[in-house]
């Protein structure tokens, strides 16, 4: 039976375009290559799923950088009270304890992807899963249905909704980027974001139990001088990782394919530059003379780190603050507010949680996210060229694009 929409996809933007659409009477087939249907949804945010925030529209398309204004449209139609209200419908409410991060009641990510499902069946939309998907059917620049391995589905409308590289085991692949090429669109570059990065640095390995909060990292490159992040840091056998870095790797992993290894600068004491410290540690040493360095400076990093940094800087650990070499003790407090660390790798696609680059935005209409260049084909999620930071962000892009798809004619 010939369908009003076929979708490509079965993630998060996938299964709410189907909703939208099937709530407004439309016939849809959802075509997922995977066993099931939401696993990469299922595993996000650490199984507790951040599906939004509670920032203004404005405030949050600036989170996407410079494309983040392609967004508008789909979040004036669905933005988070919407999609809140939506689960609502579904028996599935939610809760922003920290003010700024929704989460479900339940902190399962299963919840969320069990309330897609079943209204999915309550809205009897056809799902196939396993199918593999080798082309879009068009005619005069117009979308008649999809070639996938096992046969043919008759649609005049086509939504690509494959998601990003990231992950392959839970979905990830260039399946959708493949066929919208196919038909004429742009790809741009491909880098894998949201991930842990790799520093050549080995003394971040005896640090490893300690969570650094409200860390800074910077590029310390002239060029690119002014990308930074805040946030908490965990460092690695190897390297580095926690919210904070998830987010800068997707400023570092374009640099380090140009230049192969980035310099940064860490200020691991929440912004307090080398004269605050100073400052500190005289009045700590005048009044508690006895007292060590790693007394001294407890307030601001975990011990682990301290013992590192003594190491690094030709300090012993045990002496006080004012019997040390002058310049060792100037060299510690350099290496304190604007820790060198130096990025060397990172795992690639396999674990990178999104993926920066995609389809071309100018070719996509953000008012309905149709292609401009095949009448019924349009694009939802991740495949676009468009990706946020930790925080709910990428989720709320995938549902409110999901759901402007799913309002098409």
């Amino acid at each position: 039976m010939k369908k009003d929409l076929i979708i490509i996809g079965g993630g998060a933007a996938g299964m709410m375009c189907a909703i939208s659409a099937a709530r407004r009477g439309k016939k849809v087939l959802v075509l997922e290559k995977l066993p099931q249907l939401g696993l990469k949804l299922k595993a996000s945010g650490g199984g507790r799923c951040n599906i939004s925030n509670t920032l203004e529209n404005e405030i949050f398309m600036e989170h996407f950088g410079k494309n983040g204004r392609f967004m508008q449209d789909a979040l004036r139609v669905f933005d988070h009270k919407s999609l809140i209200e939506f689960f609502a419908s579904l028996q599935l409410t939610c809760n922003t304890k920290d003010g700024l991060r929704i989460f479900p009641d339940s902190h399962d990510s299963q919840s969320v992807l069990n309330a897609l499902k079943n209204e999915l069946q309550r809205l009897h939309v056809a799902v196939i899963c396993g199918a593999y998907i080798q082309k879009i059917l068009t005619n005069d620049g117009a979308v008649m249905g999809v070639q996938a391995r096992d046969g043919t589905y008759m649609a005049t409308n086509v939504v690509i909704a494959t998601g990003g590289l990231g992950y392959p085991m839970l979905g990830g692949g260039d399946d959708g980027h493949k066929l919208a090429q196919a038909l004429g669109h742009k790809i741009t570059q491909l880098y894998p974001a949201m991930m842990p990065l790799f520093v050549k640095e080995e003394w971040v390995g005896h640090c490893r139990a300690d969570t650094i909060a409200k860390a800074t990292l910077r590029v310390a490159l002239l060029k690119y001088k002014n990308l930074h992040a805040t946030g908490d840091l965990i460092f690695t056998q190897n390297g580095i990782r926690g919210p904070l870095v998830l987010d800068f790797a997707r400023e570092i992993t374009p640099l380090l394919e140009k230049y192969g290894e980035i310099p940064i600068h860490a200020n691991l004491i929440k912004g307090l530059n080398e004269e605050q410290v100073r400052v500190h540690c005289r009045a700590f040493a005048y009044e508690n003379p006895q007292k060590n360095i790693l007394e001294t400076l407890k307030f601001f990093l975990p011990q682990s780190v301290i013992i590192q940094f003594c190491k690094l800087c030709g300090v012993d650990e045990n002496a006080s603050m004012a019997k040390i070499d002058p310049q060792k003790r100037d060299a510690l407090l350099r290496q304190i507010t604007k820790t060198p660390l130096h990025v060397s790798a990172h795992e690639g696609f396999k674990k990178a949680m999104i993926t920066r680059g995609g389809v071309s935005l100018k070719q996509i209409n953000p008012k309905s996210m149709q292609s401009k260049l095949v009448k019924g084909l349009y694009f939802c999620g991740e495949v676009l060229d468009l990706d946020g930071p930790c925080g709910g962000y990428n989720l709320q892009w995938a549902f409110s694009s999901g759901y402007l798809c799913g309002l098409m004619k």
